[in-house]
């Protein structure tokens, strides 16, 4: 796995400097809630890739970056949120008076999903067995309370294009994808591309919309673009070869998915068959449950949204099913 990554950054927790004034905040072990982030500056001027999942992470982030670019950094004047998971935008309520933006489909989504939902849930996962279980080890660990929900504030569908000072940073919608709304951050004259989760680096990604061609073609786009650095939403930072590694993830998960659905066999036992594979390798390896599910669905013309319960107990089940018979014993 570790071919996957740019052998010029470390894979630590803070903020990395990937040259002219722009920056990686990195979160190991990319697991499930620790997120990526970025910040992008010129002059005095600042643009932030993403909030994290509760608002001591966020805070502790955003005090490194204004000890790294005072000038810029101590008011950011802008920032995007990539998607609707909160642990890209739980924090954006820390970024005083910033011009928020993000896709018309984020924004939808950031109504339902907020971190009062994660709060109760927490709160029932006590009495819900193998999935309460599974979901207070995947998510106890972070602070939801107190947390604000503050919305986006200009919406784009498409493309958008902004500056700061001389920099010019491309936002391009690429989801439905990884959610309902995926965004990217590219700025062409750097070679920099921010992925938000439509790039998992060394662990499975999560397909929560779809369909896989839209997956498939955001990935193709990434490469269209040559960037040099590649920061994922999870994971060390990489290049075009982890642009390459998640669309040939999606291209088996289809494929083999394809072959099980065909042959009548259901999505927990074809997702242990598909681990037995160099993907085994890769962290959070319950999401190839999930994946195959929304893979199924597909098959099946299902265009009625996932109901992401059973979604969350598919990958409950499987680590169970892990625990009780490794994939590699």
């Amino acid at each position: 796995m570790n071919n996957l990554r740019l052998p010029e950054f470390n894979y630590t927790k803070g903020l990395h400097d990937i040259g002219h004034g722009s920056y990686a905040w990195l979160q190991p072990d990319g697991s499930w809630g620790w997120s990526n982030a970025g910040l992008i500056t010129d002059g005095k001027e600042s643009f932030l890739v993403d909030t994290l999942y509760d608002l001591a992470l966020t805070a502790d982030m955003l005090n490194a970056m204004k000890a790294a670019a005072p000038n810029a950094a101590t008011q950011i004047n802008t920032m995007v949120n990539t998607h609707s998971n909160g642990d890209h935008c739980n924090g954006n309520i820390l970024v005083e008076n910033a011009e928020i933006i993000a896709s018309k489909n984020t924004a939808a989504s950031m109504v339902y999903e907020n971190p009062a939902m994660m709060l109760n849930f927490l709160a029932e996962a006590p009495k819900m067995g193998e999935l309460g279980k599974w979901f207070l080890d995947r998510f106890g660990k972070f602070q939801f309370a107190g947390i604000e929900r503050k919305m986006p504030t200009t919406l784009f569908e498409g493309k958008l294009e902004r500056k700061v000072g001389n920099k010019t940073i491309e936002l391009i919608e690429v989801g439905p994808a990884h959610t309902a709304g995926d965004t990217i951050v590219h700025l062409p004259d750097q070679g920099v591309v921010f992925t938000g989760d439509i790039l998992f680096v060394e662990g499975h990604p999560l397909m929560w919309a779809g369909p896989v061609k839209n997956w498939l073609k955001a990935c193709d786009l990434i490469v269209s673009l040559k960037p040099k650095i590649v920061v994922p939403g999870h994971g060390p930072i990489t290049g075009i070869n982890g642009v390459f590694a998640i669309k040939e993830y999606f291209e088996f998960v289809f494929s083999e998915a394809r072959k099980h659905f065909d042959s009548g066999k259901e999505i927990l036992p074809a997702a242990a068959e598909m681990l037995k594979s160099k993907y085994a390798q890769w962290g959070d390896s319950e999401r190839m449950a999930a994946n195959v599910a929304m893979m199924y669905r597909e098959f099946k013309g299902d265009t009625n949204p996932p109901n992401m319960i059973e979604l969350l107990g598919l990958m409950a089940s499987c680590t169970n099913m892990m625990a009780r018979s490794p994939i590699n014993s």
